[in-house]
C-alpha cells in the first residue's frame, strides 16, 4: 500500500496533507525516512514525529451543525473555542472535513477516514456544498448572472455556480448557493465582489445530504446509508 494511502488510513491527516508529512521528512519506516509513492507493508513500523501509527480499517463518521462562534480547527493559538469541544467523548481521533469560518454555521463532517476527507475536499471532484445565504437588501438578475458565471478572487476565476433566490423584500434576500470549490471564505468574497455584505452563513448540503433535524450546535453519528451516499459521490 503507497505510504499516504497508509497513513491516511490510520487516520493521521488527509492524503494530501499526508504527502506534506512526508515530504518534511517527519514519516519513517523501520527507522529511515521515505519518500513519495514508497510502498509500506503490515509488517512495517511506521512512524510520525516519532511516535508510532497503527493501521486499521474501521472509521468513525460523524455530523455536525456546526454553530458560529467555533472555530475549525483542533486548537487555536488565539484561544477561540473550536468544533472539537462540541464532538463527545467517544468520537476519538476525528477531524473536521474541510473548514467553516468561525462566523459560519451548518454542515460539518468529522472522520478519521482520510480517503473520503480527500473525496470530499479536492477540487477535482467538484463535489457540490450548498450554503443558505442572507444579505442585506436586494440583488439583481444582472448581479446574480454575474456570480452564477464566476467571478474573480486573487486572479483566478471561481468556477461556476447555481444560485436561487428564496426570500426577498427591501431589507434583505434569503438565497441557496452552491459551489463545488473551497476557497477561503470564498461565498463571502464572491458577494463582496457586487458590493453585497452577507449577515448570515449556513451550509446546509453537501451534495444531496443535508442536515435533516439535527439541532445548532448537535453532532451525531453518520447512518451507513450517508457514509455510503459520501463515498460514492
Amino acid at each position: 500500500m503507497r505510504i499516504n494511502k497508509y497513513l491516511a488510513e490510520c487516520g493521521v491527516a488527509s492524503r494530501r496533507a499526508c504527502d506534506k508529512l512526508i515530504a518534511e521528512g517527519r514519516v519513517k519506516v523501520n527507522g529511515k525516512a521515505v519518500t513519495l509513492g514508497e510502498d509500506v507493508g503490515e509488517q512495517d513500523t511506521v512512524t510520525v514525529d516519532g511516535v508510532a501509527v497503527a493501521h486499521k480499517v474501521t472509521h468513525q463518521y460523524y455530523l455536525m451543525n456546526k454553530p458560529k462562534g467555533y472555530v475549525c480547527t483542533v486548537k487555536d493559538d488565539k484561544g477561540r473555542k473550536t468544533v472539537m469541544q462540541l464532538l463527545p467523548e467517544s468520537a476519538g481521533r476525528v477531524y473536521p472535513v474541510g473548514r467553516l469560518d468561525y462566523d459560519t454555521e451548518g454542515m460539518l463532517i468529522f472522520t478519521d477516514d482520510g480517503d473520503l476527507a480527500f473525496r470530499l475536499t479536492h477540487p477535482k471532484n467538484e463535489i457540490d456544498k450548498t450554503y443558505l445565504v442572507k444579505i442585506e437588501g436586494t440583488i439583481s438578475d444582472t448581479e446574480l448572472n454575474q456570480l452564477r458565471a464566476g467571478v474573480e478572487l486573487d486572479g483566478r476565476r471561481t468556477n461556476k455556480s447555481r444560485i436561487k433566490v428564496v426570500v426577498t423584500d427591501k431589507r434583505f434576500t434569503k438565497l441557496h448557493v452552491s459551489i463545488n470549490e473551497g476557497r477561503n471564505r470564498q461565498i463571502r468574497r464572491m458577494f463582496e465582489t457586487i458590493g453585497k455584505h452577507i449577515t448570515f452563513l449556513k451550509r446546509i448540503r453537501i451534495g444531496e445530504m443535508g442536515l435533516g433535524s439535527l439541532e445548532r450546535g448537535q453532532v451525531r453519528k453518520l447512518t451507513q446509508e450517508e457514509i455510503f451516499y459520501l463515498t460514492n459521490l
